[in-house]
């Protein structure tokens, strides 16, 4: 096997950085690594120690309500400080860069900005020639040559999922502009298989470990119609965003895996009214990737934090050998207790971007014309233009 820097010092290699780095394979590809979504399209910017992380939002709706106290809310959920988190510290205060004039959105791309004030770059040095287990420095480096800045994780870090959170409160705008109130409901259901979340993230902690969680969320009160079948189907979209968040496993959607030991008789929703509502929800609100009307329910599985401070074994790049790490510096115990929001917000960006979709795309969602054919207004559309 070539020694780590023969692999990546070889002509081969740089011969792939460059076809990499190929105008056409950029036009191709490049734009697409960082952005999700199709109207409501959100590219999420920055790395965990360098000068700040945000996102820029395209496709924004112009006339929102939007200030930076609307943000502190959800926010605040994601910030660090109880027990099991990282002792980093950030303000995490946004600034509205552009796409806001006189407190409405403007239509432009709206971006929005975090600085990083709080970080120990130092605690990372040994991990370009020493890999962490389970993070992406191996990875990182045989991808980009060596190029990436993996301080803090760099790109890879959950400092990150800060622009998906704020994505995710404008998101919640845009469906309560064209929907109603949407009610979201995330909770933590259980941590390394306890119900008890509190006790099993102290006993990691203590313990100098880490654990992993399982998230639930829930979305009531969605109209049924969302979902562009096949490939865009509420599932398969809602499902490559929460898949984006570092240290999701798995996701499911009402039964989940359930579904797998059971009879049709006991997974199949009967309907109960004309309004399309079920007497049970196996299906989690979605059928044929279209939202159906029932509560939308999902859960996530979270990994346990990768960065332990048990030792680890791993292997020495720079001496081609294996060797015990012992990670120092600064990170979450259960990634979930941050997490649960970023779930959330990462499920309202991706109803958000089915809405836009549904309003463009099918007649029954179109913004009504002031008079139909019929000489009739058309009130029973569920879009209102924003407030």
């Amino acid at each position: 096997m070539p020694s780590w820097r023969t692999l990546h010092g070889s002509e081969r290699f740089h011969r792939e950085i460059l076809r990499a780095n190929n105008p056409v394979q950029t036009a191709r590809y490049g734009a697409l690594m960082n952005s999700f979504g199709t109207l409501f399209k959100v590219e999420i910017f920055g790395e965990s120690h360098g000068a700040g992380v945000g996102v820029v939002l395209d496709g924004c709706p112009a006339g929102l309500s939007l200030q930076k106290e609307d943000f502190e809310e959800d926010l605040a959920r994601r910030r660090s400080g109880a027990l099991g988190t990282t002792p980093r510290r950030e303000k995490d205060t946004p600034t509205l860069v552009s796409g806001v004039y006189r407190g409405k959105t403007t239509g432009a791309p709206l971006c929005l900005y975090f600085a990083n004030e709080n970080t120990h770059s130092a605690d990372y040095e040994d991990f370009e020639a020493v890999p962490r287990p389970g993070h992406a420095d191996f990875v990182a480096r045989v991808k980009y040559g060596g190029f990436a800045d993996m301080r803090g994780s760099g790109h890879f870090s959950g400092r990150l999922t800060l622009g998906l959170v704020a994505a995710g409160v404008v998101a919640k705008k845009v469906l309560q502009a064209g929907l109603g109130e949407i009610k979201f409901c995330t909770r933590i259901t259980e941590a390394g298989g306890q119900q008890d979340v509190a006790a099993a993230v102290a006993a990691a902690t203590a313990d100098g470990d880490s654990v992993g969680a399982v998230v639930e969320s829930c979305v009531s009160t969605l109209p049924a119609g969302l979902g562009q079948p096949f490939f865009d189907s509420c599932e398969s979209t809602i499902a490559h965003i929460l898949f984006s968040i570092p240290g999701i496993r798995g996701v499911e959607f009402g039964d989940g895996f359930a579904a797998a030991r059971m009879r049709g008789q006991q997974h199949n929703d009967p309907f109960v009214d004309a309004a399309g509502h079920t007497a049970k929800n196996g299906a989690g609100g979605i059928n044929g990737g279209i939202t159906n009307g029932n509560n939308l329910v999902l859960r996530v599985a979270f990994k346990p934090t990768s960065s332990i401070f048990k030792p680890q074994e791993t292997f020495d790049f720079a001496q081609n050998k294996p060797t015990l790490l012992q990670i120092h510096g600064r990170h979450d115990a259960c990634i979930a207790l941050r997490g649960a929001i970023v779930v959330e917000d990462a499920v309202a960006i991706a109803l958000a971007d089915l809405f836009l979709l549904a309003r463009a795309t099918s007649p029954v969602w179109a913004q009504p014309e002031p008079f139909s054919q019929t000489g009739a207004e058309n009130s029973n559309s569920p879009f209102r233009s924003p407030k």
